[in-house]
C-alpha cells in the first residue's frame, strides 16, 4: 500500500478517519473495460469503506488479456420487396427506406426507425 510504513500503522490512521479495511485474499483479478480486458497476477486487493462508501484498491502484475476489436457495419443486402414493405408501413420514399434498412439492418427496426 504504502512503502516503508507497517500496515498495522497504517490500519490504526486509517480507523481514526473513519475508515474501515478488509484485505480480501483474491487469487486473480479481471477488469473488463469497453476496450477489452485486464487481468491482475498475484494481486493485492484492499475494502475500504469510508463513511458508508466502499472501495477496492488493487495492486499487482496487469496483463492485458484481450482487445476488443472494432465491429465493422456488414453491408446488408435487401429485396425490393423489403423497401417496399417499408415504404408501405411508414409512407416514406423509396430512398428513406433504403436508407433506414441499410442503417438499422433490420426491417422491423426501420419502421420503427421512420415512424419514431
Amino acid at each position: 500500500m504504502m512503502p516503508n510504513l507497517d500496515p498495522s500503522k497504517i490500519q490504526q490512521m486509517m480507523k481514526k478517519m473513519g475508515m474501515d479495511t478488509e484485505e480480501i485474499d483474491a487469487v486473480e483479478v479481471e477488469i473488463k473495460t469497453k476496450e477489452g480486458k485486464l487481468l491482475v497476477k498475484n494481486p493485492s486487493v484492499m475494502k475500504i469503506n469510508m463513511k458508508g462508501k466502499e472501495m477496492l484498491q488493487v495492486e499487482g502484475e496487469f496483463v492485458e488479456t484481450e482487445k476488443k476489436e472494432k465491429k465493422e457495419k456488414k453491408k446488408v443486402e435487401f429485396t425490393d420487396e423489403d423497401v417496399e414493405t417499408v415504404v408501405e408501413k411508414t409512407g416514406a420514399s423509396e430512398e428513406e427506406a433504403r436508407k433506414a434498412l441499410e442503417e438499422e439492418g433490420d426491417l422491423a427496426m426501420a419502421v420503427m426507425k421512420l415512424k419514431g
